[in-house]
């Protein structure tokens, strides 16, 4: 009983560790005080009308959608067919090979961000949205096959198995079956390399250009010049965005089955 307690608290301590930093950043967005402060004195919605009077800032807010969603779309597209050959194929060196898929994940951001400004900018000369597109990919792709591998090794594949008996060829039992048993799975990464991507600096920094900057950088560049509740007026934006998002695939796919 005393250990149930005990971790009782020590869960409502780490909730509250990680949710009272955002209540504290929502109600500094409705102060009338022109910088970020707690307790915060007045109420006010005129900083939201301020984040989206920023022209600059809205553009990067549309640029990291659309770069986030091009770049975990294609890493899914790469990143599913190569999970389900390192749990289903004998190849060898598969370890390396995971471990090869996973590096970015363990190296600096401001490596990898330094790494592909080289590669990607200086040496290939790609423009700024294709490199960046070419970045976020490569900072997400190991997310996807790290969860949808997951997913694939509690699998039993003797459902596919069963299917190839049935006449089903390794494709269509790949989409048929492997596919929908695996949809929690596709969705948790999508979501996790999504999350990855919109908020990375380091790729994002190195790859923009002119007129072509991500939100995490605006973010930045204004924060060092403006340090208003304009910031947390769009932070909170974002928080309802993604609370919409998670509660429309609630309602459509489900979460149940992801935890």
């Amino acid at each position: 009983m005393r250990k149930n307690k005990g971790m009782k608290v020590i869960a409502i301590l780490v909730m509250a560790f990680l949710f009272l930093p955002l209540l504290l950043i929502a109600i500094t967005s409705f102060g009338t005080k022109a910088s970020i402060q707690f307790p915060i004195q007045g109420f006010t919605l005129d900083w939201y009308a301020n984040a989206l009077s920023i022209q600059s800032l809205m553009d990067s807010l549309k640029l990291s959608f659309l770069i986030g969603i091009l770049a975990t779309v294609l890493a899914l597209v790469v990143g599913v067919p190569a999970s389900y050959a390192l749990s289903r194929m004998t190849i060898k060196g598969r370890s390396f090979i995971k471990s090869f898929f996973l590096s970015p994940t363990v190296i600096p951001g401001i490596v990898v961000g330094y790494t592909l400004f080289q590669f990607v900018v200086i040496s290939i000369g790609l423009p700024v949205f294709p490199a960046l597109i070419f970045g976020h990919f490569l900072i997400s792709l190991p997310y996807i096959i790290r969860v949808v591998g997951s997913s694939l090794e509690q699998l039993d594949f003797s459902m596919e198995e069963a299917a190839w008996t049935l006449g089903c060829t390794r494709i269509q039992a790949f989409i048929k079956i492997i596919l929908p048993n695996i949809s929690a799975g596709i969705f948790a990464a999508f979501m996790l390399a999504f999350v990855n991507s919109f908020n990375n600096v380091p790729v994002s920094m190195f790859l923009s250009g002119p007129g072509v900057t991500m939100l995490p950088t605006s973010l930045l560049n204004y924060m060092e010049y403006n340090y208003d509740p304009t910031v947390s007026a769009i932070s909170v934006m974002l928080m309802l965005v993604t609370m919409a998002a998670m509660f429309l695939v609630e309602k459509t796919l489900g979460l149940k089955s992801i935890a």
